[in-house]
């Protein structure tokens, strides 16, 4: 099987048009706090919003204050050009301010222009606990009532079984891809393996699945990278770009992990389900699992899985890249740094914006911080 859409970072939406010929529907998620499962499960297309390529954003900026940051501009600027038109609609939780701003624009933009897709918001608890945990069981069973309304299917605990199943399969699946990076000598770049993460967003789970099999299968195949000065681990805000991790990896860097909401995160622990009670299973799951900084109550979780990460990877530097007034990552390097640095491993830490810009002035910083972790 070809599996070079794997590498390709275009959003594209020959999927989902494939999916919706079979008379189903499709919807544009944004934040990784909606859970994927129960979309799957009712046979709707789950698509995680990307601003990928976006090189300006004159709707985006008309509709939110330019002091949003530049992702969440593109998000809505895509939304309001035409990029996404082949989706039916979007479902959001509160992930952070600027996501919501881009969704609320988006709703109300629909609203007048009257096209009739489908909205919703969900709110997710930022500690957990067991008023948190009912509060968000609440709201999932508020949008599955409201997805079952929409596509016309119900939802039942086989359906959402197997859906879970097809999802801890892709987990176990991208832990192997990211095994890979655990060599001497990987036979993955850091970019490959971000873009083949990016894929998920332009595939039904059926067919990431069989493209991440197919992957895997061959991987023996490719020539080990020996050529590399320094092993990193990438972090910090929504990254949907590997030209970043191309830049910097041209320069004698090579990723072998990361800590992103677009790449390894999402995919790194494998649900354990309570057959008795799979929904509470699913709320557990995405409170407690460690993704990003909006959870108030798993900080210090964070910033030991980001040090555990580079032992286990043999990281030898760390970049922390944040976008230009980024609600969750903005201040994190304050309490992450000392960590990093009691367990001498250094941090080079980058602001950016969604479009990438200045690929020089990231290519002598990148050169910089390889040479002195050289030294």
């Amino acid at each position: 099987m070809d599996y070079q859409k794997l590498f390709e970072t275009n959003i594209s939406g020959e999927s989902v048009k494939a999916w919706k010929a079979q008379g189903k529907k499709a919807l544009g998620l944004i934040c990784c706090h909606v859970p994927v499962e129960i979309f799957d499960a009712l046979e709707i297309m789950p698509v995680r919003l990307r601003a990928t390529g976006t090189t300006e954003s004159p709707d985006g900026d008309t509709w939110m204050s330019t002091f949003s940051c530049s992702f969440a501009r593109g998000l809505l600027q895509y939304w309001l050009d035409g990029t996404y038109d082949f989706l039916d609609g979007i479902v959001t939780s509160d992930g952070c301010m600027m996501s919501a701003r881009a969704y609320d624009n988006a709703e109300h933009v629909d609203k007048t222009r009257n096209t009739g897709r489908f909205f919703c918001q969900i709110g997710a608890p930022r500690i957990y606990g067991e008023l948190e945990h009912k509060f968000y069981m609440n709201e999932l069973r508020d949008l599955i009532a409201k997805l079952e309304e929409f596509s016309g299917n119900k939802l039942t605990d086989l359906k959402l079984k197997a859906s879970i199943e097809k999802h801890n399969e892709i987990r176990r699946l991208i832990k192997k891809v990211n095994d890979l990076r655990l060599e001497k000598t990987p036979v993955i770049s850091g970019s490959d393996a971000l873009k083949i993460m990016l894929s998920s967003t332009n595939c039904s789970t059926d067919e990431y699945i069989e493209l991440l099999k197919a992957f895997l299968a061959d991987a023996k195949n490719r020539a080990p990278i020996t050529d590399k000065r320094a092993r990193l681990m990438i972090i910090g805000s929504a990254l949907d770009n590997a030209g970043y991790l191309d830049v910097i990896e041209e320069n004698g860097g090579l990723f072998v992990a990361d800590d992103l909401c677009y790449g390894s995160k999402p995919f790194n622990h494998v649900m354990e389900i309570d057959e008795k009670d799979l929904l509470g299973s699913l709320a557990k799951y995405y409170l407690t699992r460690i993704v990003c900084p909006r959870m108030m109550d798993n900080r210090v979780a964070l910033q030991k899985s980001i040090v555990d990460t580079c032992r286990e990877y043999g990281v030898q530097g760390v970049v922390y890249q944040k976008l230009q007034y980024c609600e969750c990552w903005g201040g994190e390097s304050l309490y992450l740094e000392p960590d990093l640095k009691a367990a001498g491993i250094p941090m080079l830490t980058l602001e950016r914006e969604e479009h990438l810009a200045n690929a020089g002035q990231l290519a002598i910083r990148a050169e910089a911080f390889i040479e002195m972790i050289e030294n």
